[in-house]
């Protein structure tokens, strides 16, 4: 097994940030109708900077392992950067190509997130 691979199960066996932050800012979540997966990521705010993560969900190991590392990734950043965060920056942060299902499980995390700080219901993924 590759060092992608074991990062991949470490985040899904013991996910960080791994908790519903209530009251959160920012509370959104997201299923794929596809394979049952679902994501709740819920963030605080201040001045405009994320300063606590919170998620929760059940689905694959792709899906989890994404939505922990990505977690990990927003404390500290600005809505700004958050909003940034592209599909390649979720796929280099998995490391292992995926195909087309699997990249709705990998991208789930990331669709959450802009829907969340956008407040955008249409945002989707250009494989959508």
């Amino acid at each position: 097994m590759d060092m992608y691979h074991e990062l991949i199960l470490d985040h899904y066996r013991d996910p960080r940030n791994w908790a519903i932050l209530d009251p959160a800012d920012i509370d959104h979540e997201e299923k794929n109708p596809l394979c049952g997966d679902r994501l709740r990521l819920t963030l605080r705010v201040r001045d405009g900077i994320i300063t606590e993560v919170g998620w929760s969900g059940e689905g694959c190991a792709i899906s989890q392992a994404s939505a922990s590392m990505l977690g990990e990734t927003l404390v500290g950043k600005s809505l700004e950067e958050a909003r940034a965060i592209t599909k390649e920056d979720i796929l280099e942060m998995l490391g292992i190509s995926l195909g087309p299902v699997r990249l709705k499980c990998a991208l789930l995390s990331l669709k959450t997130l802009k829907i969340g700080v956008y407040g955008l219901s249409g945002w989707h993924t250009d494989e959508e």
